[in-house]
């Protein structure tokens, strides 16, 4: 049983591939949309190549990442109406047993970043208290550092074996972790470079997809 499942995953990740092509497509589409921009790109860069500065010449922040991504298991759990049992947190590993897993429960850590989202809510809530709008700089500075935070340890830990993945399959976990990043990612310049409108993103998203599905199948003669 577990073998068929497996299989089901395989063939339903290689069927999403033509999607992963679309979302680079369409993420090309909004960087070139929301190039007036400037100063807010230049400030999370800044946020960003300084946390890879710091990556390579610091000790990694093991702990802290370890921390974000047995929580992230569980935000994404309680997402879907299940709550937390159990949390163990160390440099060398983490271990979460929440109700409720499924495979985007389990594959969340790798694409979502929890340090970002975190700082966006932080933002958020406190706007509605006090003007911040001054302290946007230093906003937009932690967004990138957070980002890169994300982007060079999820990096560093994929090289590690990791159960999350296995057990869904390499192939489905994959396109899953790549085309989960390539939408945050998307979603993230729409909001901070005053791109496109959502509604249009995902449309076009659906679109570009929709049309390499036909190409590809025009190429084998199918």
């Amino acid at each position: 049983m577990k073998f068929l499942l497996k299989l089901f995953k395989t063939i339903i990740g290689v069927l999403l591939i033509p999607f992963c092509l679309g979302a680079i497509l369409i993420l090309f589409k909004i960087i070139f949309a929301s190039g007036s921009a400037w100063l807010t790109w230049l400030l999370i860069g800044a946020g960003f190549s300084i946390f890879c500065l710091m990556y390579f010449l610091l000790p990694r922040p093991d702990w802290i990442y370890v921390l974000g991504h047995e929580l992230t298991h569980a935000l994404w759990s309680w997402s879907f109406g299940g709550s937390l049992r159990q949390i163990r947190v160390g440099s060398e590993g983490g271990h979460v047993i929440t109700t409720r897993s499924n495979f985007l429960t389990s594959l969340a850590p790798y694409f979502f970043p929890l340090y970002v989202f975190a700082i966006i809510v932080i933002y958020a809530l406190g706007s509605f208290f006090w003007d911040l709008h001054k302290y946007s700089s230093v906003f937009y500075f932690l967004i990138g550092f957070a980002y890169a935070f994300h982007l060079t340890m999820t990096a560093y830990i994929l090289k590690i074996d990791q159960p999350d993945i296995k057990q869904h399959g390499y192939i489905f976990s994959g396109v899953i972790i790549f085309l989960g990043n390539l939408l945050i990612l998307i979603l993230g310049i729409a909001m901070f470079g005053g791109g496109k409108n959502i509604f249009w993103l995902f449309g076009d998203w659906v679109k570009q997809s929709l049309e390499i599905y036909s190409n590809l199948i025009g190429l084998f003669g199918v």
